[in-house]
């Protein structure tokens, strides 16, 4: 399945995202991603900065996307529950790829970062009431979101891009 733009078809983004999370509880997912994007840097090794193509991400630029996600997720969560239906800001992810440097960072440092904050949401996620589940943002391309869809699409959003970043290790590894 191809993933549909985010922006021309926001829906259709949603839907395809969160066909990768599916009926798995959202928190397991989310607790089990750290792990598992630490085993893809380490099979990576030497190769974590290797693009398979261009305008292709790297290992590393796939786990500095998912980490810029879950900063931005950070922000999403507690303005919605904190404040009575806050702007969403949408992000350009190639863009803070780009020009974020993804690709130069200090993996270790990246993924310590990318830990510390899931720790936190996954912590305040199982600390919420149903009523702050249900508070929603107005997100500038999708429309509201209620904090549960929020932490729904971040978790099929780590599979999502897990898949990738294994897919590029194949990649680069069968040239």
């Amino acid at each position: 399945m191809r993933a549909a733009d985010p922006v021309e078809d926001p829906h259709g983004y949603q839907e395809f995202v969160l066909s990768y999370l599916g009926d798995d509880d959202p928190a397991e997912v989310q607790q089990k991603t750290p792990a598992i994007l630490r085993e893809l840097g380490g099979r990576a090794g030497d190769e974590v900065r290797t693009r398979p193509a261009e305008g292709e991400w790297s290992v590393l630029e796939c786990i500095g996307h998912i980490t810029g996600a879950e900063i931005v997720s950070t922000a999403r969560y507690r303005w919605i529950v904190a404040q009575d239906v806050p702007t969403l800001v949408p992000y350009d992810q190639n863009l803070w790829v780009e020009r974020l440097r993804a690709n130069d960072a200090d993996p270790e440092e990246v993924l310590d970062l990318f830990e510390s904050l899931r720790r936190a949401n996954v912590r305040m996620w199982a600390g919420s009431s149903e009523e702050e589940r249900a508070r929603i943002g107005m997100h500038e391309e999708r429309g509201p979101e209620s904090f549960e869809l929020c932490f729904r699409l971040i978790a099929g959003h780590d599979r999502v891009h897990a898949e990738q970043a294994a897919r590029t290790l194949d990649a680069i590894r069968t040239r």
